[in-house]
This record gives C-alpha cells, structure tokens and sequence, in this order.
C-alpha cells in the first residue's frame, strides 16, 4: 500500500461532475467505492440553512426539488476572479458572487463560501470513505488537476485538501495521471522518449494534451512528463448528447401531441436521465426502444438507433477534432507522430468518439481502463511511487502469465505463452460449432491452467452479424497483441463476411509476484489432470461435430446404403455418443485413449460413405 512515514497516501480525482478516492498497493492501483459498492462521487453539494450539507449522490437526486442550495460543477471556479467566470453563470442555478479580491464565491441564503470550501466537503467525504475501507487514517494525497490549471488554481486545489484533512503531497496534470495508470514512461530495460495525447472528453468539458514522456533509465528514477500543449472546450461534453437527445423528445413530444403540452423542471430531470440511459444503451447496441409515460393515457414511442444518434453527434465530435488539430498545430506535431493515445472520460465510451480518434491519430486508442476511473487510478500510481512503493510492473519485458480465449465446452486455448517477451503478436483460427451460429462470444483468459474455470477472466466481447454457414464453415481469426506498456489488445474477425469487434485490457493489474508463483505452481501440481480434462473436451467437440456431418450425408445418401453397413456406422454412432455424453458429464473418469479409439474408428469407416456422397453429388451435377 502506498505509504510515508507509515502514513498510506492516496489518489484523488477531484472531477468537474464526479470525484473518485484510489490507492495503489503491490496488486497495482484500485478505486476505494463507498459503503453502497459506488466508484464514482457526484461534485455537488446541498447547503441547507438549517442542518448539515448533503454530499454527492444524494445532492444530485434532489437537484431539480433545491436549485439554488445545489453547487455543482465549482470546480470551474477555482482560484477564479469573479469576471473570469462570467461565461460561466449562466449554466449555473446558484448565485455566484464578488468575494475578497474580486474572487468567485458561492451564496446561499445568508452565508457565502469560498469554491474551496465546498470543493473540501466533497474531498472530506472521499476521505470518509477511504478511511472505512482502508480501517486506518488517512492524512495524506495525491490530487489531480486539468492541465492548463494555472498557479492560482493549482494553489486553491491545496487549499481545498487542507480544509479537508489532507496534506497534499503532489498536484499532477490529469493528462500525466491518465499516462501513469497505463504504466506509460515506466522503467523500461530500453527507454526511450513517446508523444501521448491525452483525449479527455467528460460530462461537461473537454481537453486534449500533448505530452512528452521520457521514461527513468533505472530503478527508483522518476520519469519525466512534460506537458507541451493543451486545447479543449470547457462547454462541450457528454451532457450536450443528452440534451439533443431530450430536445428530441420533446419537439417530438409536442408535434405529436400538441405544443401546448408543457413540462416541469422535474419532468425535464427525468427525461435527461432517460436520455443518459438511453445514450448509454446505444454504446452497445444498435437501437434503443424509448417509451415515457405523459399522463391521460398519452405514450410516447420511438425506436432510436446508433446510426441516427451517430448523425446527431457528429457535429460535435467534430469540435473536439478541432481542438486535437489545434494542440498538434502548437505542438508542432502532425497525426502521425503520436506515439499512444489514451481515453479518458465517460463520454469516450461512445463508438463513434473511439473510431473517429482512432481514425485522426492512425492507432487504436487506449481503452482498456474505466476511462470515469483512469486519471484516479494514475493518481494512486504516483502516491505510490512517492511514498516509495514498488513501480516495477510484471509486465515490463515478459508476459508472466499464458493468455488465450474460451473454446467449446470449457477449455482454453493459449495464444500467447507466458514468458513471452513484449511486445508480442499471435493469431490463430477459430470456426463454430453450431448451424447459422451468427454471434460468437470471445473469452478472453489469463493463466496457465487448461480449463476456464481454473483460469482468470479478463474480459468478453462478441463478434456480431456473422451470415449463417454451417458450423465449422466460418473462419475466424482471433489475434492477440500486448504492446511495450503490457495493453492487450484482443482482435476477432470472420474472414469472409469482413466482421470485426475487438477488446482491450490490461492483464497485470490484480496480480502480483506471489499470484503469478502461485498460479505457476498449481499449473505443474495439476498437469496431468488438466492435459487429460482438455483432450477429452477437444475429443468431444470433435466428435460431435463428425457425428453431425456423418448423419447428415447418411440422410442425403439414404436410399445407397446396404443396411449392415447402416447399421455398422449407427453402431459406432452410438458408442462415440456415449462418450461425448459421459465428458460432458466428468471428463476426468473418461477413457481418453478409448474416446480416440472410438472416434478414430468411426471417421475410418466412414470413408466409404462420404466416397458414396461424393458419388452421388458429382451424379447430380452431370445431370
């Protein structure tokens, strides 16, 4: 655990619209969630003149029923004079007033607030709830900022954390956090100098950084991350979706049941919460079905789908490429000289956000972390390596552990073997195992074990919209590739629709040295057991499959089979079927010499039916 002095330091993400707490311990950087399981804390707090402030997700809820007690989004008033904010106000229902020297300050009711004393009551309950989950006091953190906060900002963020409890031991640029939690400019046996952007695109704002991270040439040295230009748009971010969205309701709303029909501000919340949800659903999916209730028996029903939503996002996506243009015009740097790509951001989730990036910088982007999570999991990485923890990933030359995917009933086929040096690529070719299967579902695993559920999953996606073909026909090429920084890109393709979908994690968090011991020791004690489990599951799926196809030219050559030799092959049908039956049920008490035996008998005598096949087929093409 991140510690100084015996004190454990942690890393904090004080967010415009959320705020997260995290700490980084031998198994790598993790959120600490509150008491409910919740990673994510609302930046909103509820002044109520007469008792104490409600904080986060509670405040948020009830923001329609008390707008003008409700702060939110202050941080855009840190360390601001109050002309600086003027833009600001009128995205505000709270009064915002001239305090000492001309500075922002919040008004509620009688009493007026410094934006650091409200930003302390949501650093305080982050403090809270780190401390019930650590069991131990909390003094000391790492605090997070945009980058192109300035010195008076910067200074008004310690000065939140010092209201709260803290001693803050270092500010960090959002950006260079973001690098830190995927282990960019780590101690590399071959450092050398990398140009990350950093696409950050929130709730409510959004900035793209450059950086120019030299990483430490040994043990104990810091890396170095300079930050060479910033560009962004404090008023765009995934909210600005949502109200197209909800805008789009409601003028359908109104054209189809008149214009009069007005809406509260609670009705209003809750239709941008449908949107949200509805926003969401369509990262996914192809449509989404929306339905609200309007009262005297009035529904409203629509099918929106991706496609329609992508259209009225790209105007706005296109804004955030504007400002990408604008950093790499100050930074001097064209598209192409970008060494990675990290996301950050709710709002990146978003297909058409990931493949536009992708497509402007000519890479695939980083996406393997919780981009809500991933600047204040950065934050704990560099607690860590203050209070002198361990920055030696496992995955800095060598894949500790074999990684590979699920295949038909339970086994798991290695694709790239531990020991591995990085960086490393592998394919291999997959079919399926059922008639018209159109969706494929990849597993992806981590471990040295033959079967899944000895193994560690590390994520799953599907291959969608595969033409249906008989199973076995389709050619699936699932490739493996883990770069520099150990990011596991996982791509599955059908070759002859052109289907593609792919995932990204990053396979060395949740493990450390003694795991991975562990994990090598139990592969060698059960060898045998698992070597005989996975040659009995391939056995089966095998032979089920030369079952199906047998019956299937016994029925189209029906009429030419003598019956004993009919008889013959349902014979040994029956006998492979009673151990594909008996594998499925405990594999470890199957004959697997026996299995193969069986199989390779039947596939033998099988030759002169598929002969007899042929036959008959070529007949009906001369006809």
């Amino acid at each position: 655990m991140a510690q100084d002095g015996g004190d454990v330091i942690v890393g904090i993400d004080l967010g415009t619209t959320n705020s997260l707490v995290a700490v980084c311990d031998e198994r790598g950087p993790r959120i600490i969630p509150d008491d409910q399981g919740r990673s994510l804390l609302p930046s909103v707090v509820r002044l109520r003149a007469d008792g104490e402030p409600v904080i986060g997700h509670e405040a948020r809820e009830h923001a329609v029923e008390f707008p003008d007690e409700t702060i939110y989004s202050v941080k855009r008033l840190m360390g601001r004079g109050i002309e600086d904010v003027r833009g600001d106000l009128q995205h505000l229902t709270y009064q915002v007033v001239a305090g000492e020297h001309d500075t922002a300050r919040v008004r509620v009711g009688d009493r007026i607030l410094s934006p650091q004393e409200i930003s302390a009551l949501v650093l305080s309950r982050l403090k809270r709830q780190a401390e019930a989950s650590l069991k131990r006091e909390v003094r000391k953190a790492v605090i997070t900022v945009p980058a192109y906060f300035d010195d008076a900002q910067r200074q008004a963020t310690r000065d939140a954390g010092r209201l709260a409890g803290l001693d803050v031991v270092r500010i960090v640029n959002e950006p260079t956090a973001a690098a830190l939690a995927y282990g960019i400019g780590q101690v590399n046996p071959n450092p050398k100098p990398e140009t990350i952007a950093i696409y950050d695109l929130g709730g409510g704002t959004f900035d793209i950084s450059i950086l120019q991270v030299t990483p430490g040439k040994a043990e104990g040295a810091e890396s170095f991350f300079q930050v060479v230009s910033t560009a962004g748009d404090t008023h765009l971010g995934g909210d600005d979706v949502d109200r197209m969205l909800v805008d789009l309701v409601l003028r359908e709303v109104r054209e189809q049941f008149g214009a009069a029909l007005d809406f509260p501000p609670s009705t209003r919340q809750a239709l941008r919460l449908f949107a949200e949800a509805a926003k969401i659903r369509l990262s996914s999916e192809e449509s989404a079905r929306l339905e609200i209730a309007l009262g005297d028996g009035r529904t409203y029903r629509r099918s929106l789908s991706r496609a329609e939503l992508e259209k009225m996002m790209e105007p706005w996506v296109e804004r955030t490429m504007d400002a990408c243009r604008r950093a790499l015009r100050d930074a001097a740097l064209q598209p192409g000289q970008i060494d990675r790509v990290v996301m950050v951001g709710g709002a990146t989730r978003t297909p058409l956000v990931r493949g536009t990036v992708g497509e402007f910088f000519q890479r695939e982007p980083y996406t393997a972390l919780n981009p809500d999570e991933v600047v204040a999991l950065g934050a704990a990485v560099q607690a860590s390596i203050l209070a002198g923890g361990n920055r030696a990933m496992l995955l800095l030359d060598v894949i500790p552990l074999s990684l590979g995917i699920e295949t038909v009933g339970g086994a798991v086929a290695k694709i790239i073997m531990r020991n591995t040096t990085v960086p490393s690529r592998a394919t291999e070719m997959f079919s399926t195992s059922v008639d018209g299967q159109t969706n494929v579902k990849i597993h992806v695993l981590q471990g040295e074990r033959e079967l899944v559920r000895d193994c560690r999953s590390l994520a799953q996606f599907d291959l969608r919209g595969i033409p249906p073909m008989p199973a076995g026909i389709p050619q699936i090429e699932v490739e493996f590739l883990v770069d520099s920084n150990g990011i596991l890109n996982v791509a599955a393709g059908e070759r002859r629709s052109g289907r593609r979908a792919s995932v990204q994690v990053v396979p060395r968090y949740g493990l450390t040295r003694e795991d991975v011991d562990r994990m090598e020791g139990e592969s060698f004690q059960h060898a045998r057991e698992d070597m005989h489990a996975h040659r009995v599951i391939d056995l089966a799926v095998n032979a089920a499959l030369d079952i199906k196809w047998i019956r299937e030219a016994m029925a189209r050559v029906h009429g030419e089979l003598d019956s004993a030799y009919r008889a013959q092959l349902e014979s040994m049908i029956a006998s492979l079927q009673r151990f594909i039956d008996d594998s499925r049920a405990n594999p470890a008490r199957v004959d697997a010499e026996a299995f193969h035996r069986a199989k390779q008998s039947l596939d033998e005598a099988s030759v002169r039916l598929h002969e007899i096949a042929i036959a008959q087929s070529l007949r009906g093409e001369r006809a």
